[in-house]
């Protein structure tokens, strides 16, 4: 197994130097932006100013696709090797330990990094070159992203007509309209338990970069989708999970899903 430099997601913009890069062989990226992960690989202080030859990034967060190919690029005429790896999960899943990691790159690199990515995950996906495993990454997100809204539409709806929210989910969760995120959310909504498995504000940044990275394709669903996130934000709920859409379409529709 690669020994692993550690870099801390809640980092500082400049966080404390970590290990010298040549008492390592492999550093695992997890942070927020585009803008971060250039910094921690190609900026002065990055991996590319210190790493050997021969060194393994992976970067597991969800960032731009394309960014990520010139990013490799530049790492590899260094002789690093770099594979995006982003993962999915939820928190849960995280501190589970099961987590899916979803990696584009070289597949030899993949095998080097595997025994590290089983620490986090139940499943490892190489699915690709570069670039490739966050573009699935971001057609996972969108995915959920519109199931969710899509949820507490037709949450607030049956509510409306006088349906019993656990009665609509026991029926659902073995009818045509099941999901993942129907079974993840729906019991959420009328409890009020927001408690983030992935907060809106970080839903919002991916949605950004999934319509960024899909010129040339209609994404309808996805657009509008990428009106009522902002809309949750606006109203103070950024900092809580998707279910927390739910609150938008009660107020809009005058109903409530539960007390709360």
């Amino acid at each position: 197994m690669p020994r692993l430099r550690p870099w801390s997601r809640a980092a500082p913009r400049r966080p404390p130097a970590p290990p010298p890069l040549h008492q390592t062989s492999a550093t695992i990226t997890i942070i927020e932006s585009t803008a971060q992960r250039q910094e921690v690989s190609l900026g002065v202080d990055g991996v590319i100013a210190g790493a050997p030859r021969g060194h393994i990034v992976a970067m597991m967060s969800t960032t731009d696709p394309n960014a990520a190919k010139r990013r490799h690029d530049r790492l590899e005429a260094a002789g690093i090797a770099m594979l995006d790896a982003p993962v999915s999960g939820g928190s849960a899943r995280a501190e589970a330990g099961e987590l899916a990691v979803i990696a584009g790159g070289d597949a030899t690199v993949l095998e080097h990094c595997r025994d590290i990515f089983k620490a986090m995950s139940c499943h490892q996906f190489h699915v690709g070159g570069c670039g490739q495993g966050l573009a699935l990454k971001l057609v996972n997100n969108m995915l959920i992203q519109v199931n969710t809204v899509a949820i507490a539409e037709a949450l607030v709806m049956g509510a409306k007509a006088g349906l019993d929210p656990k009665t609509m989910h026991e029926v659902i969760r073995v009818s045509t309209g099941a999901s993942f995120a129907l079974d993840y959310r729906l019991p959420r909504m009328p409890s009020g338990d927001f408690r983030p498995g992935g907060t809106i504000d970080i839903s919002s940044k991916d949605q950004e970069l999934e319509t960024q990275f899909a010129k040339g394709v209609p994404l309808l669903l996805a657009n509008v989708r990428q009106q009522i996130y902002p809309m949750a934000r606006a109203t103070g709920l950024g900092t809580k999970d998707g279910a927390a859409i739910v609150k938008l379409y009660e107020e809009m529709a005058g109903v409530r899903l539960g007390p709360r």
